[in-house]
């Protein structure tokens, strides 16, 4: 059957506020950066050549029309983004240390991302992707949550690839609890993850990367393909028993790591996209891993994410350089 789109994702699109020098006066400079976990995804989807589309809402402000201008710039399909008349576009203030790392501030309350209604996700165009890619900022509230379940369930119906990636922002979380339950809901119905190792000792309460990964493998035998980042650390795959370890490529130039982990995601969903979810060799693993660490070390060279993802052939180029 012939697919309208590779990859539809659902969640949050917003401003990242970056940190970009200070003014004359002594006053921190913010950039207005298009962020947003599952867009990021989809962003550099639409570098690797794949057709997508993105299911959400903005505010009606100037946010949001910039926001929908720059999907469309990148050739995002925007068919599926909706705007509210009430609620203002959501927005993170993105406070970056020394080493990189990040902590965020976010105005979201409410925020116009949380206000996607089982209304809205409509299932022809959901049944018209291969994949659907989803994380947990749109399981935070009651509303955007029902709409989130309505599309894993019309997603899973309809046959597509079902791709998570928890995403565990605290701040948003009325309980760590609840931000528990509602990860545990998403590993449920997913056949590919990426999570970070801190999201999975949060999940498994052991700081053993190999460890955790087989109590959740356990847990949720739904999971065909697991690829766990551990940052400057690399990244390991685990798939039908076998464990692939890749090392990182670690970067002189890294100023911020926004959108590492989303570039990363991106490249391993759109492997399976081009090899399958079954039957993967470790040389697949570690060709899918390779590729991955490389954009997601790239992207660690650039502020923000979504506008600045990397092509094919600069990754390419890069791993030649890192042979």
């Amino acid at each position: 059957m012939n697919k309208e789109f590779d990859v539809i994702a659902l969640g949050e699109l917003l401003i990242d506020f970056t940190e970009n020098g200070v003014s004359g006066q002594g006053n921190p400079i913010f950039e207005a950066n298009p962020g947003g976990a599952p867009c990021n995804v989809l962003a550099m989807l639409n570098k690797l050549g794949k057709k997508t589309s993105f299911l959400g809402v903005v505010g009606k402000d100037q946010f949001g029309t910039s926001l929908r201008n720059t999907l469309n710039e990148l050739g995002i399909d925007t068919g599926h983004l909706y705007e509210d008349q009430e609620v203002h576009t959501t927005l993170a203030f993105v406070h970056t240390f020394e080493d990189g790392d990040r902590d965020f501030a976010f105005y979201r309350n409410p925020g116009a991302d949380m206000m996607l209604s089982q209304e809205q996700v409509d299932p022809a165009y959901i049944s018209s992707a291969k994949a659907f890619h989803y994380g947990t900022l749109s399981m935070t509230h009651e509303g955007v949550r029902k709409a989130t379940y309505k599309a894993i369930d019309l997603a899973k119906e309809a046959g597509l690839l079902i791709s998570f990636d928890p995403n565990l922002r605290p701040p948003l979380w009325s309980s760590m609890e609840e931000a528990k339950s509602q990860i545990a809901y998403g590993l449920s119905k997913c056949d590919l993850l990426k999570i970070s190792e801190e999201e999975l000792e949060f999940m498994t309460g052991t700081s053993d990367v190999k460890e955790g990964a087989h109590q959740l493998l356990g847990q949720y035998p739904n999971i065909k393909l697991m690829n766990v980042t551990m940052g400057k650390e690399g990244s390991i795959a685990f798939h039908e028993g076998k464990e692939v370890f890749q090392a990182p490529f670690i970067q002189e130039n890294t100023i911020e790591t926004t959108g590492a982990g989303d570039t990363f995601g991106a490249c391993a969903l759109n492997y399976v996209l081009e090899h399958g979810i079954t039957g993967l060799t470790e040389e697949n693993l570690s060709e899918m891993l390779r590729f991955a660490n490389g954009a997601s070390s790239l992207i660690t060279t650039k502020k923000g994410a979504l506008r600045v993802m990397p092509e094919k052939e600069e990754v390419e180029a890069f791993l030649a350089s890192r042979k």
